[in-house]
């Protein structure tokens, strides 16, 4: 996925708040605190183009997303990412093919067109994957990153019909399980496409321990 073409668009760097004037190759904003999310209007700018092309070599890039032809630039997976990821794969796995349907841990494409799309951590379909883009899934699955956006994607989830959302977030070892109920996801008990709930898994995940660093 790192391969995916990047459309010309404003860039968020995690969410909008104000643009500085310039940027360094190492994509440090003069004048501003580092911690500061922002939004760059032009569809070039001094040393963007470097850290946009350095993010794509290395694979920073895969889980980066386009709201509306807006691009975000999405913190890079950490090991306990890659961990959570792994037990989840192993831990739906079963109860999705049980129900007839296809676990598919990994990311992916959700959206119709590189202008508006999500990339999730994973999924739950009804049928086999394949191409490029999902205009729909099953059940999208979110694990929560520091400062990212997996809460603000639900409309979007919505607007695409996904029936229910997984939301993992191994820093306070909480699992939110989600369905769509009249345009709207409200929390359940149980999920109604597979044999688990929320209180099971957290359960059942060997969490990471928190880096107090």
């Amino acid at each position: 996925m790192s391969a995916r073409r990047r459309p010309y668009a404003r860039i968020d760097t995690a969410a909008i708040q104000r643009r500085p004037t310039t940027c360094d190759a190492d994509h440090k904003w003069s004048g501003y605190s580092s911690g500061v999310r922002t939004l760059i209007l032009e569809p070039s700018t001094v040393g963007l183009d470097a850290v946009l092309e350095r993010r794509r070599q290395s694979g920073l890039d895969r889980l980066d997303e386009v709201w509306k032809g807006v691009l975000h630039m999405v913190p890079a997976p950490s090991g306990e990412h890659a961990e959570i990821t792994q037990q989840l794969a192993e831990l739906l796995g079963g109860p999705a093919r049980a129900a007839g349907l296809v676990p598919a841990m990994g990311e992916f494409n959700l959206g119709q067109s590189e202008h508006d799309f999500r990339v999730p951590d994973g999924g739950v379909h009804r049928a086999r994957p394949r191409g490029v883009w999902f205009p729909t899934a099953a059940l999208v699955i979110e694990i929560v990153l520091p400062g990212d956006e997996s809460w603000e994607k639900l409309p979007f989830y919505a607007h695409h019909g996904v029936d229910e959302i997984l939301i993992v977030d191994s820093a306070d070892r909480a699992v939110h399980w989600l369905a769509l109920a009249d345009g709207d996801y409200l929390p359940i008990e149980r999920s109604r496409l597979i044999d688990l709930g929320p209180a099971d898994l957290a359960e059942r995940i060997d969490w990471p321990a928190v880096n107090s660093a």
